[in-house]
Order: C-alpha cells, then sequence, then structure tokens
C-alpha cells in the first residue's frame, strides 16, 4: 500500500528502530499514500481522480475561447435529455455535472491557478483542501458591501423614527392650551395672524385659513420648544452611520478628556466645576446623558445644593428616595387593593362567587 519513499524510509528505519517505531514509519507513509497522490489528483476536489483538462479534452495551454468551446460541444452531447448511454449502468447526470465542474474550474483564473498549482505540487495536500473549501464556501458578495448597505438601512430606519417620534411630539404640544395660547401671542405679535382678509378670486376657505394657522403655531411651537430625551429633534451625527464614521474622532476625544480628568483632579488635587459636579452626580445615578438632560433645572440646582457628587451624600439621597417611593406605593389606592386582593384571594387561591 506504501509508495516506494515511504517503505525505503520505513526499512531503513526498521534495521535500528524498535518495532514501535517502525510501525509508526509505515503507518506515516501509508496515510501519505492514502491522503496525496503522485498526480495530484485527490477524490472531492474539482474534478476528482479525473483531470479537469482530460474531461474537456484540451490542453494545459488552451485559452478561455477553447476551454468554452469544448465545453458547449461536450455540454450538447451529455445533456440528461438528450444524451442516451451505450453502457450498462452509465450515468448521463453525472457526467454532465463533471463537463461543468470541469469548465467552472477552468474558466475562472483564480480557480484555474490554484487547480494548476495542486497539480504540480501534490504533496502540500491540506493547502490544497484549503483554498478548495476557501473559494466555494466565500460569499458571492463582497462582505464589506453588505455591511455597508445594512448599516445604511439601520441608520434611514433610525432617523425615519426618530422624526416621526419627534412629529408625534410636536403635535400632542400644539393641542395643550399652554404651548397654544403661548404660541398664539408670539404669532399674533409677529403679525402672523393679523392679516386682512383677502377678497375676490384670492379668497380662502376657513378650511385653507385654519391649516395656514395651525401650520404657523406648529412652526412657532417647534422654534421655541426645547424637547429633550426619546422625542428630541433628531440629528443626522446621532445616527448609526455617522456614529460609526466619527468613531475614531470620539475615542480620541475621550482619551483627551480623560487624561485631562486624571491630571487635573487627580494629579493637581483642583476641586470639581460645576459641570465636573453634575457629570460625577449623572454617574452615580446611572442616567445617560440625555435623560438627565431632560431633568429640570431646579432638580439639577437640589442636586447640587445636596453634593449629590460626594459619594456618602448620594448614599443617603437613595435611601430617602427609595423610603419615599415605599410611603407613595403604601398610600396608592391601588397598591391597597391590589395587598388585598393578595391577602383574600392571591393568586394561589381558589374561590367561588355566587351570582
Amino acid at each position: 500500500m506504501c509508495n516506494d519513499v515511504g517503505c525505503q524510509f520505513a526499512d531503513m528505519a526498521s534495521a535500528s528502530r524498535p518495532a514501535v517505531v517502525v510501525l509508526l514509519l509505515r503507518f506515516c507513509a501509508v496515510t501519505f499514500t492514502l491522503l496525496g497522490r503522485v498526480d495530484g489528483l485527490v477524490e472531492g476536489l474539482y474534478c476528482g481522480a479525473v483531470s479537469c483538462y482530460d474531461v474537456l479534452g484540451v490542453s494545459r495551454d488552451a485559452g478561455k475561447s477553447e476551454i468554452a468551446r469544448a465545453y458547449r460541444q461536450l455540454a450538447r452531447r451529455f445533456h440528461p435529455d438528450r444524451y442516451r448511454p451505450t453502457e450498462a449502468g452509465e450515468n448521463p447526470e453525472e457526467k454532465f455535472l463533471l463537463v461543468a465542474t470541469a469548465y467552472e474550474t477552468l474558466k475562472d483564473d483564480e480557480a484555474r491557478k490554484d487547480y494548476d498549482y495542486m497539480l504540480d505540487h501534490p504533496d502540500e495536500f491540506y493547502r490544497h483542501y484549503y483554498h478548495y473549501y476557501k473559494r466555494r464556501l466565500a460569499p458571492k458578495v463582497d462582505v464589506r458591501i453588505v455591511i455597508i448597505v445594512t448599516v445604511c438601512a439601520i441608520s434611514l430606519f433610525q432617523y425615519y423614527s426618530w422624526w416621526s417620534s419627534y412629529s408625534e411630539a410636536i403635535h400632542y404640544l400644539t393641542t395643550v392650551p399652554k404651548y397654544r395660547i403661548q404660541a398664539t401671542e408670539i404669532a399674533k405679535q409677529q403679525g402672523l395672524l393679523n392679516k386682512t382678509k383677502e377678497k375676490g378670486k384670492n379668497r380662502r376657505s376657513k378650511e385653507e385659513i385654519k391649516e395656514e394657522e395651525e401650520e404657523i403655531i406648529k412652526s412657532i411651537i417647534k422654534n421655541n420648544i426645547d424637547i429633550k430625551g426619546g422625542y428630541q429633534k433628531p440629528q443626522l451625527y446621532d445616527i448609526l452611520l455617522f456614529q460609526i464614521v466619527l468613531a475614531p474622532y470620539y475615542i480620541c476625544r475621550y482619551i483627551m478628556w480623560y487624561c485631562r480628568w486624571i491630571y487635573r483632579f487627580h494629579i493637581k488635587q483642583e476641586e470639581y466645576g460645576e459641570e465636573e459636579k453634575l457629570y460625577i452626580i449623572r454617574k452615580n445615578m446611572k442616567m445617560s446623558q440625555g435623560q438627565f438632560d431632560s431633568l429640570e433645572d431646579h432638580q439639577k440646582e437640589m442636586f447640587l445644593e445636596r453634593k449629590l457628587w460626594l459619594r456618602e451624600n448620594f448614599e443617603v439621597y437613595k435611601l430617602e428616595q427609595e423610603e419615599e417611593l415605599k410611603k407613595k406605593v403604601a398610600s396608592d389606592p391601588r397598591w391597597k387593593r391590589y395587598r388585598r386582593w393578595l391577602r383574600n384571594e392571591g393568586p394561589g387561591r381558589l374561590t367561588f362567587i355566587d351570582d
């Protein structure tokens, strides 16, 4: 079973090595013979034990036109709908697939280059397997294009969703009497609602005038209201695409800011400013920047008055908030009904109620 080189190597070692070593050498020789063939043709790769050039009947120096012409002739000849087997057990589908495989291998420059390399270097078995399955299993579309298209689609959906939320918030604010009255007063001061009535052909209906007034009020609310949090006006630099593009800039800016923080407040022992104090308070509360910005100004002033940037003061404030929440829950009628339901019936008790 072994080839000449493997058997000679094993016989040479058998004279001076123990029996176990001889068996190992013979096993390696047999394995080498099974894995690699002298002609470089391996079952499961390309055309298997048959050369793709022999399948198409062309030489290794054949050009693409000659290979294509040979493929068309063989494809017409061995097509399953036209070919009639001349021998028993002959399968036209297998012949046709073999011809197609040979053509797919030789028509592509990179695949043909790997195939010729396999024929010239039959001993590099694992390399041939790697390149063959890498090419076969590789995606047909560039992964980078797929990632870019996916990020762009997510960014468009993200921007549209944010804009819809912002439009809903503006529409809701136009129905709130407080903001609507203020917007109407501003519009009258700017002379947007004090226009003279039009006459003749330019006269508009009441519905058109009302729609125009609604648009004016809505635009004034947009320009004067400060919406924060999840309903704030969307910005292009907030979507995923711009965040990825600007990620290196944000990372560098954060590193510079962190180094400056260490130098100022840990090395030089400077006192915190108001901005730094609010930052530490926000981190203690585990709130995002958008959540913290949505808080009222008087709440932030209260945080500063109580010096919540200090950890011990924040712990006291946290306990107070928990106790206050417990009191609110205890005094809530809905919570009382829920506790009464748990005490009288509860989820684990079966009762019968007569009508």
